[in-house]
C-alpha cells in the first residue's frame, strides 16, 4: 500500500500538473493573464488533480468583470451572468466550453439555497471564503503555478478530511445541501468528516430539509455510483439525520434482526448488498430499497425466528414512493420497483419450462443483467450459506438464459399477431379486451410454446370471444 502523501507531496504534485490541463483551458487562463486580470483555477478541478482523479470540469475564477469577460471572447454565453458567469465556446468538445466565474463574495441567505446578493470581487482569496469545503477552497494557476490556500485545503486533502470553510453552522445555512455534500464526499474519497464540521450537520437539518427533492435526488445518485462502498455515505446519512429527512423507511431496519440465513440485521445486511452490488443506478438503487418492505411485515414465526413474508410486493410499493418522491424519472421507478418484486426468488429442480417461462417473463429479457447482479450482491450480503446460494443462482440462471436462446414468446411483442390482428377476431376497435386479450395470449404461450403461431392464437381468440358474455 503506497503512503498517504504529505502537503508538500501534494505541492510537488501539484506543481508538475500543468500538462493535465487542456490547452482550450490554458488558452482561456493566458488570455485573461495578457488582459491584466488575475485568473485561477478553482474547486474541484484543482482537488481531483491533488488525488490523481480525473477532472473533468475545469471552473476558471478571474478578477475580470463578467462584461470584460464577454469583450476578451468571441463566442461567450452568458449562462450565469448575474451572478457573474459566462461560458466560453471555444470548440465543439466538453473541455472546450470552460465556465469563467469574477471572483466574489455574497449577501445573506435567506431560503437555504441562494444568496440574496451577489458583489464582485478582486481578491481570489475573498472568493474563496464562500465556498464549502476547504478541499474545494484552493486556487491554482497552472500557467505561473501560483497557488492560493488560505484555508488549508491542501492539508486537508493529506489528512483525507472533509471540513467547511469558516464556521460549519453559517455554511450549512447558506446552501442546505451542503451536509449532504459533505457526506457524498466523504464517501466517494474515502474521507472523514472533521468532527466540528459532521456536529453541524445534525444542527442544521431544518435547512436541509427545505432543499428541493431533486437536488437531494443528483447527490444520491453521485454517492450511490461513485463510491466504492456507498455504504460509508449511507451510515453516515443515517447517523447525521440526513436520511431520515429523505428516506425514513431505511431507518426502520436499523437493529431488526433476520433468521438464520442472514448475518446481519436488515440494515446491515442492505448495506453489504449496496456495496457488493454493480455500479448501476437501478442495480445500487434496487440494492438499497430491496428489503425496505421488512419492518412492514415482519413477525415470528413457529420456530421462534423473524419472518418477512411478502416483504418484496410491500417493499416494491415502498421503493416506488419514495423514489416519486426524490424526482426520480419514471422509468428508472419503474425498473427499480420491478426488480424489488422480483429479488426473492428461491429455484428449485422443480420448475418446469413453463414456469422457468413465466418468471423470465415477470423479470424481463432486458432487465435480467440487473436482475442477476442484483440477486449475486444479494446472496453474498447474506453473510451465510453464500456457496449455496450462488450454486442455485447459477443453476437459474442457466435455465432462463437457454429459454432467451430459443427465442421463446416472452412479451407481448413476440406474439405471433398484433393488436391489429386481435381487434379484427373481435370484431372491435381499440380498448381494454384488447390488452386483456393479448396478455392472456401470452401467458398461454408461456406454457404452450408451440401454440405461438398467427392461426393458433386467432383460434384462441375466437374461443375467447364465444365463451364471453355477450
Amino acid at each position: 500500500m503506497n503512503p498517504q502523501p504529505t502537503r508538500r507531496d501534494l505541492e510537488t504534485r501539484l506543481a508538475g500538473a500543468a500538462d493535465q490541463v487542456p490547452p482550450a483551458v490554458q488558452g482561456v487562463l493566458a488570455r485573461l493573464a495578457q488582459a491584466g486580470h488575475e485568473a485561477f483555477l478553482a474547486g474541484g478541478c484543482v482537488r481531483d488533480i491533488l488525488l490523481r482523479r480525473v477532472a473533468d470540469d475545469f471552473d476558471v475564477a478571474t478578477s475580470a468583470r463578467p462584461d470584460e469577460v464577454l469583450r476578451l471572447f468571441e463566442h461567450v454565453v452568458p449562462t450565469g451572468i448575474q451572478h457573474g458567469t459566462v461560458t466560453v465556446i471555444l470548440g465543439r468538445e466538453p473541455h472546450e466550453k470552460v465556465e469563467i466565474t469574477t471572483f466574489r463574495g455574497e449577501g445573506e441567505y435567506l431560503d437555504g439555497r441562494r444568496p440574496e446578493s451577489v458583489r464582485f470581487l478582486r481578491d481570489i482569496e475573498e472568493d474563496l471564503a464562500r465556498r464549502d469545503f476547504t478541499i474545494n477552497a484552493i486556487a491554482w494557476n497552472p500557467l505561473s503555478g501560483d497557488v492560493r490556500d488560505p484555508f488549508g485545503g491542501i492539508g486537508a486533502i493529506a489528512r483525507r478530511s472533509i471540513r467547511a470553510v469558516g464556521t460549519p453552522q453559517e455554511r450549512f445555512r447558506e446552501d442546505g445541501l451542503r451536509p449532504l455534500r459533505a457526506v457524498r464526499f466523504a464517501s466517494v474519497l474515502g474521507f472523514g468528516i472533521e468532527e466540528a464540521t459532521r456536529q453541524a450537520i445534525g444542527e442544521t437539518l431544518e435547512v436541509f430539509r427545505k432543499v428541493a427533492l431533486e437536488r437531494v435526488r443528483v447527490e444520491l445518485v453521485k454517492l450511490l455510483l461513485g463510491s466504492a462502498r456507498p455504504s460509508r455515505g449511507l451510515n453516515l446519512c443515517a447517523d447525521t439525520g440526513l436520511l431520515g429527512a429523505f428516506a425514513p423507511e431505511l431507518l426502520e431496519g436499523r437493529g431488526l434482526a433476520q433468521n438464520r440465513y442472514h448475518r446481519w440485521d436488515v440494515w446491515d445486511h442492505t448495506m453489504h448488498v449496496v456495496d457488493r452490488s454493480a455500479p448501476r443506478l437501478v442495480v445500487r438503487l434496487a440494492a438499497l430499497f430491496h428489503d425496505v418492505g421488512k419492518p412492514r411485515v415482519a413477525e415470528v414465526g413457529p420456530a421462534g425466528e423473524p419472518t418477512f413474508y411478502s416483504h418484496e410486493v410491500v417493499g416494491a410499493v415502498l421503493a416506488e414512493q419514495i423514489l416519486e418522491r426524490l424526482r426520480f424519472p419514471r422509468r428508472t421507478i419503474d425498473q427499480v420497483a420491478r426488480q424489488v418484486r422480483e429479488h426473492n426468488w428461491h429455484y428449485t429442480l422443480e420448475w418446469n419450462d413453463g414456469a422457468v417461462r413465466r418468471h423470465l417473463e415477470r423479470v424481463g429479457v432486458d432487465a435480467l443483467d440487473d436482475f442477476f447482479a442484483l440477486r449475486e450482491a444479494d446472496i453474498v450480503g447474506r453473510g451465510r450459506q453464500v456457496q449455496a446460494g450462488l450454486k442455485n443462482l447459477a443453476e437459474l440462471k442457466a435455465r432462463f438464459l437457454a429459454e432467451v436462446e430459443k427465442e421463446s414468446a416472452l412479451e407481448i411483442s413476440d406474439l405471433a399477431v398484433g393488436g391489429r390482428e386481435v381487434m379484427e377476431a373481435l370484431g372491435q376497435g381499440p380498448g381494454p379486451a384488447v390488452g386483456e386479450t393479448l396478455r392472456a395470449l401470452l401467458q398461454h404461450v408461456l406454457d404452450h410454446p408451440e401454440d405461438n403461431s398467427r392461426d393458433k392464437l386467432l383460434a384462441l381468440v375466437g374461443e375467447r370471444k364465444r365463451s364471453s358474455p355477450s
